[in-house]
C-alpha cells in the first residue's frame, strides 16, 4: 500500500541533484528559465513571467496541500544553480501508483545527465520508501525528446490516449503517449541499468 505523507518535506538528493519541496520563494530561482523560449511548448499551462509562474507554483502547493501533488524544485550541485522543476502527481493510495509529470529544466540542463539522476531518486523514493507499486508517465506524441528520455530511464511505452491534448498549433487535437515503469521492473533490472547508466 502506498503511504505519502504530504505535511513532510521529503528532500531527494545524491552527489549531483537535489530535490525539495516547491516554494513561493522558488519562483525567483526560476523565473529565468520559465521565460525561456520554448519552456512550456508541451505543456497546456503556461509559467512564464512572474506573474505565471508565482500561479503556477501556488497551484502546485495548493495541489500538494489537497494531497494530490508533491511538488519539487530541482538543484543542479554540480553547476550549482536552480535547474527546473518536477513532481509526483495522480498520487492514488488506493491503487499504489503515481505518475510523474509537471517536468521542465533550462536549456543549460539538458543532456547533462541530470534528468537521469532525478528519475534515479524519483524511482528509488517511490518504490523503496513510499510502497509504490507503478509510476506513469506521458508526453505529447510530438515530444520525441522527452518520449526517448522516458525510455532511457527503464519506462516502456503502453500506448496512446488520441486526441488527448489540444494541438500544438491550436488547431484540432493531439495525441498522448503513455509510459510506465514498474516496481518488479525497477527492483530486478531497470535500477541495476539506471545505475549504470549514471556512472558513464
Amino acid at each position: 500500500m502506498l503511504h505519502f505523507d504530504f505535511s513532510k518535506n521529503y528532500i531527494l538528493e545524491d552527489d549531483v541533484v537535489q530535490l525539495r519541496p516547491l516554494k513561493v520563494e522558488d519562483v525567483s530561482h526560476l523565473l529565468d528559465i520559465a521565460n525561456e523560449p520554448g519552456i512550456w511548448e508541451y505543456s497546456f499551462v503556461n509559467g512564464e513571467g512572474e506573474e505565471n509562474l508565482t500561479a503556477y507554483i501556488k497551484s502546485a502547493i495548493d495541489q500538494r496541500n489537497a494531497k494530490k501533488e508533491y511538488p519539487f524544485v530541482v538543484y543542479d550541485k554540480i553547476k550549482k544553480q536552480y535547474a527546473g522543476s518536477t513532481r509526483y502527481c495522480e498520487i492514488t493510495p488506493a491503487l499504489s501508483a503515481i505518475r510523474l509529470g509537471y517536468i521542465w529544466y533550462g536549456k543549460a540542463f539538458r543532456g547533462t545527465g541530470l534528468n537521469k539522476h532525478c528519475k534515479y531518486l524519483l524511482f528509488q523514493f517511490a518504490f523503496e520508501t513510499m510502497g509504490a507499486e507503478r509510476i506513469g508517465m506521458g508526453a505529447y506524441i510530438e515530444n520525441t525528446i522527452s518520449i526517448g528520455a522516458m525510455k532511457s530511464v527503464g519506462c516502456k511505452e503502453e500506448g496512446i490516449l488520441r486526441g488527448i491534448f489540444p494541438a500544438l498549433d491550436g488547431k484540432g487535437r493531439t495525441d498522448g503517449v503513455l509510459l510506465s515503469i514498474l516496481k518488479d521492473e525497477w527492483l530486478t533490472e531497470e535500477k541495476i541499468k539506471l545505475q549504470a547508466k549514471l556512472r558513464q
